[in-house]
């Protein structure tokens, strides 16, 4: 077996695009349906009122690789890794720095459901944030929908003014508007991404259109919420990328199912299995992310396997174990 690799950002960002995420998620995500993937439960510990520190991952014996990622949120930054082994040894096979591949994946996954359960004449986008998630979770539904129309909301006036520019420089000849409230970015949009760090509801069901797809991926810890109680009355289809962090880490689904009857969230990946179609009549439908270890892995192998081919990343050497000393 060769040297496992060391994997940087700028060998992740050569290695794979954005619409490639969504290709290898969507491969990965049969493999879970078929049950030659499984997720590790997510695992999370809070620290200091506000800083958390993460591990999710998955087995993916369709590929022959498990790994993990593993990262400390802080208010200074984080540093992501994925490692990877062979599911078959054990052996090391490489480490990747995750920030880049972290934002395809949480990006590729919003785009990945979209095209499942979106409207396919959708042609216009509602970004309720405009954080370090945002530009991605907009290229996302751009790669699955030809959009005419995003409109984009910010609490902050600047930070609305700085991302619509970005917007422009990405989307050349896509219409923009600068949004004043979230209920005026919602008004008869067709598909609505909420990627904010709101503690308390900032949508309920009477801002939407009918016929909205939305997807809700920035309360991922319990103290957040983004979309009131009402959606859920509303909703005529229910997807998550994994059920258990689902119900552990989402007070939104928390309060609406708790210990009840849960059978109407179905998981993304039973939608892409049978190439679920969205019904003509259907009202609003929901797509929830938490963040799953397998969408991480999906990217990491594929990232894995073309560097590789061309001979890139930086080898290091085996762990080799060592005798631990037993006295001083």
């Amino acid at each position: 077996m060769s040297d496992p690799l060391w994997i940087t950002e700028a060998d992740v960002t050569r290695a794979l695009s954005l619409p490639e995420a969504i290709d290898a998620l969507r491969h990965c995500l049969a493999m879970e349906a078929a049950g030659t993937a499984v997720n590790m439960p997510k695992t999370l510990q809070i620290w200091g009122g506000h800083h958390t520190l993460h591990a999710i991952g998955a087995v993916v014996e369709g590929a022959g690789v498990v790994g993990t990622k593993t990262w400390a949120h802080t208010a200074g930054g984080a540093t992501p890794l994925v490692t990877l082994w062979s599911s078959e040894s054990g052996k090391l096979l490489a480490i990747i720095e995750a920030f880049a591949l972290g934002q395809m994946r949480t990006g590729g996954i919003s785009g990945l459901a979209t095209d499942c359960m979106a409207r396919r004449d959708a042609d216009e986008l509602a970004i309720i944030g405009t954080g370090k998630q945002a530009l991605t979770q907009v290229a996302a539904v751009a790669a699955v929908r030809t959009l005419k129309r995003i409109r984009v909301f910010s609490p902050t006036q600047q930070n609305r003014t700085d991302f619509i520019a970005r917007l422009e420089r990405l989307f050349p000849g896509t219409q923009l508007f600068e949004s004043r409230s979230v209920a005026e970015a919602l008004a008869d949009a067709p598909i609505v991404t909420l990627v904010t760090r709101a503690r308390s509801p900032i949508v309920s069901a009477a801002m939407l259109a009918r016929g909205v797809h939305v997807n809700a991926v920035g309360a991922i810890a319990p103290d957040r919420e983004e979309f009131s109680q009402d959606l859920f009355d509303r909703a005529s289809a229910i997807a998550v990328d994994m059920l258990e962090s689902v119900k552990s880490l989402s007070a939104e689904f928390g309060k609406r199912f708790g210990d009840g009857d849960w059978s109407k969230v179905r998981l993304l990946s039973e939608l892409v299995a049978e190439q679920w179609q969205r019904p003509v009549d259907a009202d609003i439908t929901l797509f929830k992310a938490m963040g799953m270890g397998l969408s991480d892995l999906a990217l990491a192998i594929e990232i894995l396997s073309r560097v590789k081919a061309k001979g890139g990343g930086r080898a290091i050497e085996h762990p080799k174990p060592a005798q631990p000393r037993l006295v001083r």
